[in-house]
């Protein structure tokens, strides 16, 4: 049988050939015995401390468990320990403490040898030694630097691409873990698909340029529908026929149409009427007054037969404020539909004028539209002044009574001795006449006055214009 080699440590030189582990099994018994940092769980500082490896358990003293043959003095030993504690028996291995070996024997990969196949002698009891105060000389043990990774790639593992939370502060230097809180990713944003090259001219770029930032339309299948199968043709057809409007539908909407564009004409020509006409008649009667009022500085404009539209006098009706030129004839259009009152002086229709010793001097005017310049002509009371004014004179005279109504066609109210005027006797009267009712001319409202006050122009205005 070959004898063991001195390298292998199995030797009579061997480490393990004398001391502590020289005994059959003592090796195994003691590598069990240590506590393995990468299988056992973490400890934790609070409940768990960490193993004092200094400490012996069985002999309540410390002690450290690596021995160190090479470091030891002289080969049966003998000498005191490195770190100053009591000194070893005679014929044991010396130890000593070496904080740099401890942390790499602790936390390295280095495995310890194979025991020796050989039978081995019993195992020696561990030497005991005085209590040692290691506050202050054994170093604490630094906490796993794997930790803070391992708690990292669980939230990587957990979080989405591009996801990546907050790192998370469970890490403390005592060594203590806490999981981390259970990570609830957020929904992932759809993404849309990558935009397909542009292959055609500068303006089909620019519309896709435009276009990429806008969120696609919902399909049929992200709106949860189904997409609706393609029609036949003759459903084609009859969807288009019936999308087609029938002839009534037409009818009705023609109908429609031609009712709405005669509403808003009738609106126009209502708003013409009622208001236009007014603006308009007004501004000819206020040009043709100013043109009166010039001929009589220049001296004309003398009685005697005026030429039908051309004006010459000017009536007052101080209670109504109105001031309106008075023209030859009633013609509608060259004359009351310009604002202006119209003398009757033509035909059989053929009256007296103011400037007449007897007669009646009758005029007509409109009540409503074209100024209008009768509109509030019933509300005139007896006693009330109407003033004529020509190029010579001032002719005042005082409303007496008032026909209410009656027909267009009776002239005999403007006769010189107007029939229901109350008048029995010739005289120098006045007769007004306009439309009634109102917007309408049916009828003829009739107004008679006599005259009270007749007055050069030399001597100034009368009392019913200076009052």
């Amino acid at each position: 049988m070959t004898a063991p080699r001195p390298e292998d440590g199995t030797g009579p030189q061997g480490p393990y050939a004398h001391g502590a582990y020289g005994a059959d099994g003592a090796f195994v018994a003691a590598v069990d015995g240590l506590a393995d940092p990468l299988s056992d769980p973490l400890p934790d500082p609070l409940k768990d401390p960490l193993p004092d490896p200094l400490h012996d358990p069985l002999s309540g003293q410390h002690a450290s468990p690596w021995f160190r043959s090479e470091s030891a003095q002289g080969d049966a030993g003998g000498g005191p320990l490195a770190y100053g504690g009591p000194e070893q028996p005679q014929g044991a291995p010396s130890e000593w403490y070496d904080p740099e070996g401890y942390r790499r024997d602790w936390y390295g990969s280095q495995q310890a040898p194979a025991p020796s196949p050989g039978p081995s002698p019993a195992p020696a009891p561990a030497p005991v030694s005085a209590p040692v105060s290691v506050a202050a000389s054994a170093p604490v043990p630094p906490a796993d630097e794997t930790l803070g990774l391992r708690t990292a790639d669980t939230r990587r593992i957990v979080a989405e691409p591009g996801e990546r939370p907050e790192p998370s502060e469970t890490y403390e230097p005592t060594g203590r873990f806490e999981p981390p809180e259970p990570y609830e990713p957020a929904e992932r944003p759809e993404r849309s698909a990558p935009a397909e090259p542009v292959t055609g001219g500068r303006a089909e770029r620019r519309k896709a340029a435009k276009g990429r930032g806008r969120r696609p339309a919902p399909t049929a299948a992200a709106a949860g529908t189904k997409p609706a199968a393609p029609m036949s043709r003759m459903e084609a057809r009859r969807a288009a026929k019936a999308a087609k409007d029938s002839p009534a539908v037409v009818a009705s909407r023609a109908v429609g149409e031609i009712f709405i564009s005669l509403g808003v004409l009738m609106l126009l020509f209502v708003t013409y009427q009622l208001w236009w006409t007014n603006v308009r008649a007004e501004q000819i009667a206020g040009k043709e007054t100013n043109k009166i009022q010039e001929e009589w500085a220049k001296g004309a404009g003398k009685p005697g037969v005026f030429a039908p539209g051309q004006g010459f006098a000017i009536m007052h009706i101080p209670k109504l404020d109105v001031v309106v030129p008075i023209a030859e004839g009633i013609n509608k259009e060259k004359v009351l539909d310009r604002g202006m009152l119209g003398h009757y002086g033509e035909g059989k229709l053929k009256t007296a004028m103011p400037e007449d010793e007897q007669g009646n001097f009758a005029v007509a005017g409109h009540r409503n539209t074209h100024g209008e310049p009768f509109r509030y002509v019933n509300k005139l009371s007896p006693g009330d002044p109407i003033v004529v004014e020509t190029r010579d004179a001032y002719y005042t005279y005082e409303m007496t009574s008032v026909l209410p109504q009656t027909s267009p066609s009776n002239i005999s109210v403007i006769e010189p001795i107007p029939v229901g005027s109350g008048f029995t006797e010739p005289g120098r009267y006045i007769t007004l006449t306009t439309c009634t009712p109102e917007f309408t001319s049916t009828y003829r409202l009739i107004v008679w006055g006599k005259m009270v006050d007749e007055r050069p122009r030399s001597e100034g205005k009368p009392k019913a214009l200076v009052g």
